[in-house]
């Protein structure tokens, strides 16, 4: 068995087309989608993925706005930008580049962005409101995942899934969304006894974990739908420098019914779904 690509680039541009088409009927209403950036530090690859950001709004038809500070910044600066982001009609979704330097607080950025504009759905109550089921904003990069399978037409009504990962903002809403779908949910962890055992019962295997190929070949239930949400870089060995994931794609691959490569697959999608996010809140605010 040789695993089907589930590429992230072609579906995000097929969805991007979409957005584009609903940017401009909102246009012609006087409302464009505007999503606002902000970096703080010099983290290289935090600046290609607020460039990457910035570009898909561009091509969608979106403004935007890149507001950067200093490594050395003070967190009021920070927090009064924000304030007056909340505050601009035309700026529908506000998102912070993680990670932010260590002296920050990071709770307090992220909770001083309002609710409506919270695009990447990672505020108190648009958490609280996936765990309800609820209309909200869901964080990106679980919420490209669930657009894979469906439009890949993978049921999960019934499925074993199991979530390596339980980080806020992959993790635990990735585990919130399979479950809301049907699926028998399991989160594993650092402190997870016998993973691969965990593993190899997985008709669906979510790996959000942040080690270069941990997920290996024979952990992976043959015919298992492999969703790898890891982005490293390997820091050793011939293919140093090279980005990989937390599945060890080639041996994966040979088992898995359809998989996720590493690059080209979760991280477009993420940025896809901040656009549709972004989008949301563009007609949530006509409509308001």
């Amino acid at each position: 068995m040789t695993a089907q690509i589930l590429d992230g680039n072609a579906l995000g541009q097929k969805l991007r087309a979409g957005f584009k088409q609903k940017a401009e009927e909102l246009a012609a209403q006087g409302v464009r989608p505007g999503l606002a950036v902000i970096l703080v530090g010099e983290d290289a690859a935090s600046q290609v993925y607020v460039r990457n950001k910035v570009n898909a709004c561009a091509q969608a038809g979106f403004y935007s706005e890149k507001h950067a500070y200093a490594p050395d910044v003070a967190l009021r600066v920070v927090l009064d930008k924000i304030a007056e982001l909340n505050a601009d009609p035309k700026i529908h979704g506000i998102l912070v580049q993680l990670p932010l330097p260590r002296h920050f607080d990071a709770d307090a950025v992220l909770d001083a962005i309002a609710a409506e504009k919270d695009v990447d759905g990672f505020r108190a109550e648009n958490v609280g409101a996936l765990m309800l089921g609820q209309p909200c904003f869901i964080p990106c990069t679980p919420y490209g995942a669930m657009k894979f399978f469906e439009d890949a037409g993978i049921s999960l009504k019934g499925k074993e899934a199991v979530v390596v990962g339980r980080s806020n903002i992959v993790g635990k809403p990735m585990a919130m969304l399979l479950m809301h779908a049907g699926a028998t949910v399991t989160v594993c962890h650092s402190q997870t006894r016998d993973l691969k055992a965990h593993c190899l019962r997985a008709d669906i295997l979510v790996a959000a974990i942040g080690k270069p190929k941990m997920i290996t070949g024979d952990m992976i239930k043959p015919g298992a739908v492999v969703i790898d949400v890891g982005i490293n870089r390997l820091q050793d060995g011939p293919d140093t420098g090279k980005l990989c994931g937390d599945v060890d794609f080639a041996a994966a691959r040979e088992v898995a019914s359809f998989i996720t490569p590493v690059p080209g697959g979760v991280g477009p999608m993420t940025i896809t779904m901040l656009l549709a996010n972004t989008l949301e809140s563009a007609e949530r605010s006509l409509n308001a």
